[in-house]
C-alpha cells in the first residue's frame, strides 16, 4: 500500500514529522475499486478548496480494505498528526474499523456498518436500501396501498426487494405479488390495476425499459436511482415514461444552492461515479460540522446528495429528491408541473388560432 500526501503528491513517510490534518483513507490502489474511490477523492477536495482556511487533507491510498490493511492505515494517521479521518468506503472496511476499539478522532466511514460504541465514529454512504425506504414511503403518502413487487433476481434487486417490502408493510401497506422477471412479459400484461395498486420496479435501467411498455398506464410505478442514467440518455428515459424514482440534487438539480457552489469533475463522470463524487463532497461537508461539534445546530444539511440528518446511532441519512420521468427526461415534481402547463398553454394556443382562423404558425410565441 502507499501512502500520498495531496499537497506535494509525494509518498508520505511513517517517519514523517506529524502536522495537523485531515486523513482521507481509500482504496485507489485498488483494481476493482479503483475508480470508485478517486470519484470519492476528487469531490472530496472539489469541497475542501472552497475551504482554503481548513486543514489540509493528505490521502493514504491503499490497495484493499482488508482489516489489517484499514487498522495500518488508521493507527498511521493518528501518528502523523490527524485531527479527523474519513474512510474506509466499503462495507467490508467500514466494518473492520467499527470493531477497532481505539477511535482516537473524528472519524466519517464512507458506509454502513453497526457500532455498539462508536463515540467518534459515524457512518454515511449511498445505501440502495434507504432509497427503496424513501420510495415505499412517498407511494404511501399517495395514498396507495397495495404494491407489486417485479424484480430481476440480482442480489442488488435482492436487497431493493427486501428494504421495500419491509417499510412498505410497517407503513401498514399489503404484498400482492412478487415477480421475478425472467424476460418473458406474459405475466405482465395481467397485473391488477384496482385503486392504490402499486408496482416498485427493483430493476436496472437496462431491464426496466424492457419492463415498462408491458405494464398497464393505470398502475403508479415506482423505483430507485438505478433506474436513472442522466438526462442526456434520453432513448432509456423515453423507454421509463412516467416512472417516480428519487435520486440526488447533484444529477436533478443544476440549479440547487449547494449543488452551484462545486466544481464538476473534467472530464465528466459516467452517473454512478457522479454520485460517488457528491458522495466526497458531502463527506467533507459532514466532517466539517463534526469537527465544529455543530451535529445538533447544523443539521439537517441541504447536500448535493438529498437532505441529510442524524439519528442516534451515529448514522448520517440522507433523503433523496422525488423524480419522474417525462419526454426523455427526469424532472423534479416542479419541473414535471411546469412542463405540464407549457404543454397545457400550447395546445390552448393551437386550439385557439384553429378556431381564429390563424395558422398555429403566426401565433405570436409567449
Amino acid at each position: 500500500m502507499s501512502l500520498t500526501a495531496h499537497a506535494t503528491n509525494a509518498p508520505v513517510s511513517p517517519a514523517e514529522k506529524s502536522a495537523p490534518h485531515i486523513a482521507l483513507l481509500l482504496p485507489l490502489k485498488s483494481t476493482a475499486l479503483g475508480q470508485a474511490a478517486e470519484a470519492v477523492r476528487q469531490g472530496f477536495f472539489a469541497a475542501a478548496g472552497t475551504q482554503p482556511q481548513a486543514l489540509p487533507v493528505r490521502v493514504y491510498a491503499a490497495s484493499s480494505e482488508s482489516l489489517d490493511n484499514i487498522i495500518w492505515l488508521y493507527r498511521q494517521a493518528i501518528a502523523n498528526g490527524a485531527r479527523a479521518v474519513v474512510g474506509p468506503l466499503t462495507r467490508n472496511g467500514v466494518a473492520a474499523l467499527a470493531d477497532y476499539p481505539d477511535i482516537a478522532v473524528p472519524t466519517l466511514a464512507l458506509n454502513m456498518a453497526d457500532a455498539l460504541d462508536a463515540d467518534k465514529l459515524y457512518f454515511f454512504g449511498l445505501p440502495a436500501e434507504a432509497e427503496a425506504r424513501q420510495v415505499a414511503r412517498l407511494a404511501a403518502q399517495e395514498k396507495l396501498r397495495t404494491a407489486i413487487i417485479i424484480s430481476n433476481g440480482t442480489p442488488l434487486s435482492r436487497r431493493l426487494t427486501q428494504a421495500f417490502a419491509e417499510e412498505w408493510k410497517a407503513l401498514g401497506g399489503t404484498i400482492i405479488s412478487e415477480l421475478l422477471y425472467n424476460d418473458d412479459p406474459t405475466a405482465l400484461a395481467s397485473l391488477p390495476t384496482a385503486m392504490g395498486n402499486m408496482i416498485f420496479l427493483a430493476a436496472d435501467a437496462e431491464k426496466a425499459r424492457l419492463i415498462r411498455p408491458y405494464l398497464d398506464s393505470a398502475l403508479p410505478v415506482y423505483a430507485t436511482s438505478q433506474l436513472f442514467n442522466g438526462n442526456t440518455d434520453t432513448l432509456t428515459n423515453y423507454d421509463l415514461k412516467d416512472v417516480n424514482f428519487v435520486d440526488m440534487p447533484w444529477l436533478l438539480q443544476s440549479d440547487h444552492p449547494a449543488v452551484m457552489i462545486y466544481p464538476r469533475a473534467n472530464p465528466p463522470l459516467t452517473p454512478d461515479m457522479e454520485r460517488l463524487y457528491a458522495l466526497g463532497i458531502d463527506a467533507y461537508r459532514l466532517l466539517q460540522v463534526m469537527l465544529s461539534n455543530h451535529l445538533r445546530t447544523a443539521l439537517p444539511l441541504d447536500g448535493v446528495t438529498g437532505r441529510i440528518s442524524l439519528h442516534d446511532d451515529h448514522h448520517f441519512q440522507r433523503v433523496a429528491i422525488p423524480a419522474i420521468f417525462k419526454q426523455g427526461l427526469g424532472l423534479t415534481p416542479e419541473e414535471a408541473a411546469a412542463l405540464a402547463a407549457a404543454q397545457a398553454a400550447a395546445l390552448a394556443a393551437t386550439r385557439a388560432a384553429a378556431a381564429s382562423g390563424v395558422p398555429p404558425a403566426a401565433v405570436p410565441a409567449q
